[in-house]
């Protein structure tokens, strides 16, 4: 489905007018937005809006990376949104005039359906331009990546403090899964940076420049992000390196309190093994008291051995 909404030269907005009258009319500029068409409507972008092959190819074949080509009267712009729930990419394909955008995407679109919204309802229309448009809409865009990266921070803090008591194998679990989000908002937000960053040194997006104090907000706020990323993926690096480390101390515990059980055993299973051999000139055997003697020689060892590894400080 498509939906168009036009500018008069008086400011007068007209919606939902057929792509041919746009294309053909007088109008001051025009919004047109593809959102999940079909065959028959991306037809629209070779006619009558006659846009390149490549720029249509790209809109076809998502998820393209976030950039921006130049065509001899409009602009191409590849950019990503984030959906809120799955933390996965949306693409958004935009084409840039001086008398119309004209806005693509497979998925529906939050961020364009409230600048829509917004643009459509509003009082002072000689404001808004398309390059206008295009800024609300990448605005809205990073302003969305925000609640997604306090998130993962949260969890993050949770992960870090483990207050409820979990165990270590599911704060592990938790914490290569949000490292795997991370690296997915790293792979949108850093080339988006990048997009951004084009868009401010570019010399030939004359409607962009003279807005380019808007533009220049969205990339701070994009640098923002990635340094929000990049601590947060330090710190998964720092609370997996403690967890494995605790887990190697705690393994190290194990292992010493078994070896020195382990240590008191052997001389008494020696003096059992010698014992049990059954040899006939064994004079201990027929001592009298000879079963009690060697039970308390064995305990005499016993806690001897015990009372010096407590003396070591083995047990502590």
């Amino acid at each position: 489905m498509f939906r168009t909404i036009a500018v008069k030269k008086n400011n007068e907005l007209i919606k939902d007018l057929e792509i041919t009258e746009l294309v053909s009319g007088d109008f001051k500029w025009y919004w047109i937005d593809f959102q999940q068409p079909d065959k028959e409507e991306i037809d629209f972008l070779r006619s009558p809006l006659s846009f390149h092959p490549l720029a249509i190819e790209d809109c076809i074949h998502h998820l393209q990376r976030p950039k921006l080509d130049y065509y001899d009267d409009y602009d191409f712009f590849v950019a990503q949104a984030l959906n809120q729930k799955t933390i996965t990419r949306e693409e958004v394909n935009l084409f840039l005039s001086r008398n119309y955008i004209v806005t693509f995407h497979h998925e529906p679109s939050g961020e364009i359906d409230d600048v829509w919204n917004r643009f459509s309802q509003s009082t002072n229309i000689e404001q808004w331009d398309p390059s206008h448009v295009l800024y609300h809409v990448f605005d809205k865009m990073v302003d969305n990546y925000f609640p997604l990266v306090n998130q993962i921070d949260d969890t993050l803090n949770e992960i870090d403090e483990n207050s409820k008591g979990r165990s270590m194998e599911a704060l592990l679990k938790d914490l290569f899964e949000t490292r795997h989000d991370l690296l997915s908002l790293r792979h949108t937000i850093s080339p988006m940076r990048d997009l951004l960053y084009r868009i401010l040194n570019s010399q030939r997006l004359t409607s962009v420049i003279e807005k380019r104090a808007y533009f220049s907000d969205i990339y701070d706020h994009l640098l923002k992000l990635t340094e929000m990323i990049e601590a947060s993926r330090e710190l998964t690096t720092d609370i997996r390196d403690s967890y494995i480390s605790i887990n190697s101390n705690e393994t190290n515990h194990v292992m010493k309190v078994l070896t020195v059980i382990t240590t008191i055993f052997m001389p008494l299973t020696f003096i059992v093994g010698v014992y049990g051999m059954n040899f006939t000139n064994m004079p201990e055997l027929n001592w009298k008291y000879g079963y009690f003697g060697a039970l308390g020689l064995m305990v005499l060892i016993a806690a001897g051995m015990t009372l010096w590894f407590i003396k070591k400080g083995w047990f502590k």
